[in-house]
């Protein structure tokens, strides 16, 4: 049996971590919208092997690109959708005190300084 935990937040970063298994993946996006969240989720089926034979259902919140009719849902994902104004069902509202410490009062050069400072302290955690 595979289950799955994760989260999908509004900030760009895309964590989701396979239960009973050593496997995880992130994602770590400048920014979200439905065509980007599109190949996250074909990226996440190719190196989860999610198919005709191997199943995973993804709760959700309601973002809009999470909603949108251009969402490209790939054979084997199922999407259920956690109900609206519910911060408590997501996972990630535990993460932002761990991801702001490690920006807080500092400056970067550049945003991809600033994405290898976030996927440092994350990886850290995860």
């Amino acid at each position: 049996m595979l289950r799955l935990i994760g989260d999908i937040s509004g900030c760009g970063c895309m964590v989701l971590y396979i239960l009973n298994q050593a496997r995880q993946k992130a994602w770590i996006l400048p920014y979200v919208r439905t065509d980007i969240f599109n190949l996250v989720l074909a990226n996440f089926a190719k190196h989860f092997e999610v198919g005709k034979n191997k199943q995973i259902v993804l709760a959700m919140d309601q973002a809009g690109w999470h909603t949108s009719r251009e969402l490209e849902v790939p054979q084997g994902i199922h999407i259920i959708f956690m109900p609206s104004h519910s911060p408590e069902l997501q996972p990630a509202e535990r993460l932002w005190p761990v991801t702001n410490e490690a920006i807080a009062n500092e400056s970067f050069d550049s945003l991809d300084h600033l994405e290898e400072a976030l996927f440092q302290r994350c990886s850290r955690h995860i």
